[in-house]
Formats: C-alpha cells, sequence, structure tokens
C-alpha cells in the first residue's frame, strides 16, 4: 500500500495570506513558539491582528484575544517585534484580567507584518512552496535582541535572509518532517527559535464533476484543501462551478497526463458513468494515490472491481466504498459533508468512528 504522504490540515497560514493581500491597513502577526499545559493552541498557531481591530485566526477560545490586540498596536506603533507570555495556570489569573481557565501558558511573538516587512517577505516565501506542493519552513527567533526577533522562512525569501545558525535545522526540519526547538549561543547572547514545519495542505482528485461534486469542491475548499477535478464532458469540466479548484478536460484513460497523481493523497470517483468509473479506478490502481473513495451503492462497487480483474487487488486496500461517513446523509450536500468528513479523518490518520483515536502523529 503506498505510503501516505505527509499533510497539514491546519492551513492558516494560506487564510492569513489571503487576507494580508486583502488588508488596507498595517497589521500584525501573533505566533505561539511554546507552550506548557493545556492551551486552546500549540506552537506554530499564528493570528493576524489589523490596526482597525481585526482579527483573523485564533490563538485562544477568545479569552487573549482582547488582550493580544493591545501588544500588537503597540508593535505596529514603534514596529518592533515583542514577546507576550500568559501563564493561566495558577489561581491568580484573574489579575491578568483573563480567567480562562485553561490551566496552560502560552510564549507568544508579535511582530509587525505590513508590506515591505521580513515577515510578511518570509510567509510570501513559504506559501510559494506550499503552493508548489513542496513542503517549508518557518523560523521564529523569540529569544535575542529586539532588533533580530521575527519569522523568517526556509527557503529564505530574498529580502529575508536566514540566519546562519538556523539554516542547518531548517534542513533537517524539512528531512525529518518534524518541527524543532533550537537553543544556541553567540557572540550577542543566547538565541532560541521555534522551526517548524509545513507539509503542504491535503490535495484531492475528484473524478467526475457532476452537479454532485459542486458541493463536494465546496466543502473540500472550505478546509482549503487543494482540489483537482477531471471529467471528460466539456459542460461538466468548468472552472467557474467549481471556484478555488483546478479543473481539467480530458478522457478517464488518460487520467495520468491530466493530474499529477504523486501529489494527491486522496481521489474520489464519481463520474456516475460505469466506464469511466472503471477507466478512472484502472489508472488509481497503478498510481500511488493512498485513499481511493468510490461513490455508489456496493453492488455496483463489486461490478466495477470485477471489471478490473486483476488491478483490483492492488486496489482493494486503497479503496473506500461506498465512500463517506455514515450520517444518514441523502442530499447532496449532505452526501458531501459525510465525504469531506471521512478525507479530514484520513489525512489525520483517524479511523473516522466515535472516539477515534490517531494512527499517526499530526
Amino acid at each position: 500500500m503506498p505510503r501516505m504522504p505527509s499533510l497539514r490540515l491546519d492551513t492558516s497560514l494560506e487564510l492569513l495570506l489571503e487576507r494580508l493581500a486583502a488588508a488596507s491597513g498595517p497589521a500584525a502577526l501573533a505566533t505561539i513558539v511554546a507552550t506548557a499545559g493545556s492551551t486552546y493552541r500549540k506552537a506554530g498557531a499564528r493570528m493576524l491582528i489589523e490596526s482597525g481591530g481585526r482579527l483573523t485566526g485564533l490563538l485562544s477560545g477568545g479569552c487573549l484575544e482582547q488582550d493580544l490586540r493591545e501588544h500588537a498596536l503597540a508593535a505596529l506603533a514603534d514596529g518592533a517585534a515583542r514577546i507576550v507570555e500568559y501563564d493561566m495556570r495558577r489561581d491568580d489569573d484573574l489579575v491578568f484580567g483573563i480567567g480562562a481557565g485553561c490551566e496552560g501558558a502560552m510564549r507568544i511573538l508579535v511582530e509587525p507584518a505590513g508590506p515591505a516587512t521580513a515577515t510578511l517577505a518570509a510567509l510570501r516565501a513559504a506559501g510559494r512552496e506550499l503552493a508548489a506542493g513542496r513542503p517549508a519552513a518557518l523560523a521564529v527567533l523569540h529569544v535575542g535582541p529586539p532588533a533580530e526577533l521575527g519569522t523568517r522562512s526556509h527557503p529564505a525569501a530574498e529580502s529575508a535572509p536566514l540566519a546562519a545558525a538556523l539554516a542547518p535545522t531548517c534542513a533537517t526540519v524539512l528531512a525529518t518532517e518534524s518541527s524543532q526547538h533550537l537553543r544556541w549561543q553567540d557572540a550577542g547572547g543566547p538565541r532560541e527559535a521555534w522551526v517548524q514545519y509545513l507539509a503542504p495542505p491535503p490535495r484531492v482528485l475528484i473524478c467526475g464533476a457532476g452537479p454532485d461534486a459542486e458541493p463536494l469542491v465546496a466543502q473540500l475548499r472550505a478546509l482549503r484543501f487543494a482540489v483537482t477535478v477531471v471529467d471528460h464532458r466539456p459542460a461538466y469540466a468548468s472552472a467557474e462551478r467549481f471556484a478555488g479548484a483546478d479543473v481539467r478536460l480530458g478522457a478517464p484513460a488518460e487520467l495520468a497526463t491530466h493530474a499529477d497523481l504523486g501529489r494527491c493523497f486522496a481521489a474520489v470517483v464519481m463520474s456516475h458513468h460505469l466506464p469511466s468509473d472503471a477507466a478512472y479506478l484502472a489508472a488509481l490502481a497503478a498510481s500511488p494515490v493512498g485513499y481511493v473513495g468510490l461513490l455508489g451503492p456496493r453492488p455496483r462497487r463489486e461490478r466495477l472491481l470485477a471489471d478490473l480483474g486483476a488491478a483490483a487487488a492492488a486496489l482493494l486496500p486503497r479503496l473506500h466504498g461506498p465512500v463517506g461517513l455514515d450520517i444518514g446523509a441523502v442530499t447532496p450536500e449532505g452526501i458531501a459533508l459525510a465525504i469531506a468528513a471521512e478525507l479530514h479523518a484520513a489525512a489525520a490518520g483517524r479511523p473516522g468512528g466515535p472516539g477515534a483515536q490517531p494512527r499517526r502523529p499530526s
């Protein structure tokens, strides 16, 4: 069975980049760099705070955000990054005006992230790698001279070079697909950084662009999964029907020439045309796609597997049909929700049932 690629379900970086492109005023970036105890979010979580007060993303359940706004405004006023720490493990945390009761502690870097900042350049550089289906690393220096604190990327942006001490660790993070804390000492004193591994977001291939594919693609795009839609019917293979998706027109038997199957962690076959579905399944049987969903009842699945002959053996360990969690769905929108939920569970390495436990680290 093909190895499931490393995936990232937290696509808040893409959300922040979209908002930064649309924002008209200054903005600050707040990044959790370390936690202890029970906290709403963990290291690597980010929130954008605009000068007008708009927030994109959350670092807590809403209990810290107002205080972080004040720190963000101060960072925007003087142009300097700063560290903010919250310790809610004590009974007297009400003195901070928070009273969250989360019983955890967080260390957060707040830094300007508007136009012409090294922070924005680093985020964009990482975003370009991820959009191309490649992993990236973001290094957040949070201990050191105030002028050096901030977020940098690997590969580095031209306008935001990476400190020499961080480059080897970033390379290791990419090679091991694992984030790391880094501490070191140089002539300027102690340094500490959180180096975050960022895998590409899940990419899903939809084989068949009929009307019921529209709500499924909309659900997946709401999760910020990358989506490719393929259909052999020109009337269906229309980009206008699938906002944010890559839509391709092509014959099912030539699926590998129309989609980069090596970048797709999952495919859903749903053309509602038996010969087309058989051709899609044959192409996917010979591909590295680790999860193949098939829409339709079990008798139809068995007929298609019989038509595949020997190729069915290579497909069976990866085949999920009927695709989708059993939530009692009867409408196209409900079926789309069931399929999207099952795909999300698969991307997270979870079986998708009640009380499911992880099968691999997230």
